[in-house]
């Protein structure tokens, strides 16, 4: 019975090991692996939101530089979609990360994003005209390099989060192996002990008992033989020795797995700081064979304004065969193919503005699994969207240089047109006038008429070159008095010297104005008055009605001009403030005008800290509403 007892605490040892083992290291550990992938899948998805943020801002950022620069509307389109989507992607980032140093530098990101929309971006796109203010725009890039800095602050977190990640499963993997070797190792000695116990005390007896009867059988000759049960026992050592094989096997296949798992981050993390392309290339072809357990990694990227970078991997590698470039460059780009004798291949970055380059991983003596494939094909667009993103960047940058320089050019027209047309116009006038006004000289009616057409034509030219100066003036030329106004009085003066204007076309005139006081320049202020009324007359059909009302408060004086006329289709609204604009219907009636009047009147509203705003209908008129800041009333001496 103790013989008995003792064989069956063995076995029960052996199957409560087997069992800690399967459940502990192998059940245990693969549940640990599977949340690690998933928690580096997680922060995986923050950095690349958090890289989607500085994106997202970027263009929207150059959208209003572009629009700064042209005052067209279309390039505030990248602002308008990336301010939304840099919200969206902030949040993910908050959704994906754990790390308390990340949510708090993750809150300063969302600060400095809603400090350049609040403090810079916002103002400018509601005002819906472009600001020369030097210092809103200085701030503006304070603020966006700001921005800049804090999001790679939120990048440096989360790798450093990954990186904890890593090295917390890395301690927590080796616990588990250790406690491996150590269940390996008990089993190997309990089953050794339980084979000795049994060798021992059942099969050596049976093996002399056995002598015994063959000696008596055989009279006094005796043979050897094999104790009963030891190749069984040689069997299980077996067995145990290749399930420690098999346990050395999956340590190996998991520390392979872990680098794999981060290898698309860290591609991804390459190719945004990208100081340097080519050591930039360089480490991404080391960790792309790595990751794949390669031979060699053979990589040509054609970054803009950079030109091909070519990296072999490792170092000395032979550079792989021209034809098999050739037949990779010859296939569709981002599409990876397998090719025969263990290569990954893909082309890489196919554009009008740059080189196809390609990616081409060999390894031999082993498959390419599906998971291997999907991993680099993840590499191999990541490397295509930043390529992209490039490219988008330099024909932005391309386009915005280009902008200004049309700019530089149309100031300079300007500035050669204005000078060339007032000297020969102030002799047309001058000369017209002392004929006119000679006395002594009879003129009949169609001389009369001639003359007045000159003259009335020659004012107009000349209203023409004033207003091109006034668009085309530096802002420090102009300084905005500050003398604090009555803008009723202003616009009683105004709609006294246009009332006769307004009569002439049988048009009805309602003007109401209390007493609002604004700090401004009077003779720029009644200038925008007047554009902006004789506007609202020269668009109204005859029989028609126009009103002037303003109304003010602690804050804000507002005026509105509404008119009856033809109105302004949609699509010419976000363009209707820029000079030389006209809307499609004033050309097709013909409606005589440059184009500058409302974009001087933005100019004037807007040096003297207002906006204007405009609602309109085709064919039911339209209302402009001028906003100013209020001024204090002055004591009366």
């Amino acid at each position: 019975m103790n013989v008995q007892r003792r064989l069956n605490l063995g076995f029960a040892a052996l199957f409560l090991l087997f069992v800690v083992f399967l459940v502990v290291p192998v059940g245990l550990g693969e549940r640990h692996r599977a949340a690690h992938e998933r928690d580096i899948a997680r922060i995986g998805r923050a950095q690349l939101a958090n890289g989607e943020v500085l994106q997202r801002m970027t263009d929207a950022e150059t959208g209003v530089r572009g629009f700064q620069l042209t005052g067209e509307r279309l390039f505030l389109e990248p602002y308008e979609t990336g301010a939304g989507a840099a919200e969206t992607a902030l949040g993910q980032v908050a959704a994906h990360t754990r790390d308390e140093a990340v949510r708090q530098l993750l809150a300063r990101e969302r600060e400095a994003v809603r400090a350049w929309l609040d403090e810079y971006a916002t103002p400018i796109v509601t005002a819906g005209v472009a600001d020369a203010d030097e210092d809103r725009a200085t701030r503006g890039k304070l603020l966006f390099d700001e921005l800049r800095l804090v999001n790679d602050a939120v990048a440096a977190a989360i790798d450093a989060e990954r990186w904890d990640a890593d090295r917390a499963a890395a301690g927590t993997a080796g616990l588990f192996n250790g406690l491996a070797v150590a269940l390996v190792t008990a089993i190997l000695v309990v089953g050794c002990a339980v084979a000795r116990t049994g060798r021992r005390q059942l099969l050596a007896p049976l093996g002399r008992l056995g002598d015994t009867i063959r000696r008596l059988a055989a009279g006094d000759r005796s043979a050897r033989a094999e104790p009963v049960g030891a190749a069984e026992l040689r069997t299980v050592i077996e067995a145990l020795n290749d399930l420690a094989a098999q346990t050395e096997t999956l340590l190996a296949a998991e520390q392979a797995r872990s680098a794999r798992a981060g290898l698309r981050q860290a591609v991804v993390a390459e190719l945004q700081e990208l100081r340097d392309p080519a050591a930039s290339v360089r480490r991404i072809a080391a960790l792309i064979g790595a990751a794949a357990g390669a031979d060699t990694v053979h990589s040509e990227i054609c970054f803009p304004a950079t030109g091909p970078i070519t990296v072999h991997w490792p170092a000395g590698a032979a550079e792989p065969p021209a034809d098999v470039i050739a037949e990779v460059l010859a296939g569709p780009s981002g599409r990876p193919v397998i090719r025969p004798g263990g290569g990954f291949a893909v082309k890489l970055g196919d554009s009008a503005d740059s080189e196809p380059g390609y990616l081409l991983v060999t390894r031999s003596g082993a498959a390419w699994g599906d998971a291997e494939h999907r991993l680099l094909a993840g590499a191999a667009r990541e490397i295509e969207r930043a390529l992209h993103q490039l490219t988008f960047q330099r024909y932005q940058d391309r386009l915005i240089s280009e902008l200004r320089m049309l700019d530089q050019r149309k100031d300079v027209f300007i500035q050669t047109v204005t000078h060339e047309l007032r000297t020969p116009l102030t002799s047309i006038l001058g000369y017209t006038e002392m004929i006119v006004e000679e006395e002594g000289r009879e003129l009949d009616p169609l001389q009369k008429r001639a003359l007045n057409a000159i003259l009335r034509n020659a004012h107009r030219l000349q209203d023409i070159i004033g207003d091109l100066i006034l668009l085309d003036r530096p802002d420090s030329d102009t300084p905005v008095e500050s003398d604090v106004l009555d803008l009723a009085g202003i616009a009683t003066v105004v709609h006294g010297e246009l009332n006769n204007f307004a009569r002439a076309k049988e048009l009805e005139v309602d003007f109401e104005a209390g007493e609002a006081w604004v700090r401004g320049d009077r003779t720029q202020l009644r200038r925008a008055l007047r554009k902006l009324m004789e506007n609202a007359i020269k668009f109204t059909p005859a029989g028609g009605s126009v009103s002037w009302q303003l109304t003010a408060d602690d804050h804000t004086v507002a005026l509105s001009v509404t008119d009856t006329g033809i109105g302004i289709p949609a699509e010419d609204v976000p363009g209707l403030f820029t000079p030389f604009h006209r809307a499609g219907n004033a050309m097709d009636q013909a409606v005589q005008g440059p184009g500058l009047g409302l974009a001087i009147v933005r100019d004037i509203v807007r040096d003297h800290g207002g906006s204007i705003a405009v609602q309109s209908v085709v064919g039911r008129g339209s209302t402009f509403t001028i906003t100013l800041p209020a001024a204090p009333a002055p004591v009366p001496a």
